[in-house]
């Protein structure tokens, strides 16, 4: 009687893996952000900020923020001046107790910058379905500031790939998406 348990339960247990597997795959939002080489004779690594917008321009997720994080010359926090990135500032980052665990870093050099987030796992979570824009605001000492949005549709059906570029502080933005 012992003999046909383990033969009838061996693709009960292949079914429940392959089902558990299937449902365990999560989105993806691959990023890609070019911060281009400026001919300038001071130059500064840029302050950014990367987050989910809804149709209406209201933040629905905090993706990175990079700035500077230590003291200037004269003792105060950098962090003071991320309110140069306006848009983001009023719409989320005053309201904002820095740094923001797994968003904020530091600032990041000249060329191309890979990010990734999983549906489920901070900061994305758990996005709701719908229409959105990927914002990147990039603002410089000595420089300019510039915002550049990728509109996309969470959750993806299939690979899909959107691009966006910049004028002159951010170069090319590239959204990949993952179901």
């Amino acid at each position: 009687m012992r003999k046909w348990v383990p033969a009838l339960l061996s693709p009960l247990l292949s079914a429940l893996i392959v089902g558990f597997a299937h449902q365990a795959v999560a989105g993806e939002i691959n990023l890609k952000v070019t911060i281009p080489t400026l001919n300038t004779a001071e130059y500064h690594r840029p302050y950014l900020a990367i987050w989910i917008e809804n149709p209406d321009q209201s933040v629905e997720k905090n993706l990175a923020v990079w700035y500077s994080q230590k003291k200037t010359d004269k003792g105060e926090q950098s962090d003071k001046w991320l309110k140069d990135l306006r848009q983001w500032w009023r719409k989320s980052g005053r309201n904002q107790a820095m740094p923001l665990d797994g968003v904020t870093g530091a600032t990041r050099p000249v060329g191309e910058q890979k990010l990734n987030f999983i549906e489920g796992k901070a900061p994305l979570g758990n996005l709701p379905a719908g229409q959105y824009n990927i914002v990147v605001e990039s603002a410089r000492e000595k420089g300019g500031r510039e915002l550049v949005r990728v509109p996309f549709t969470w959750p993806a059906q299939k690979a899909v790939s959107a691009k966006a570029t910049g004028q002159e502080e951010l170069g090319a933005i590239v959204v990949e998406l993952k179901p």
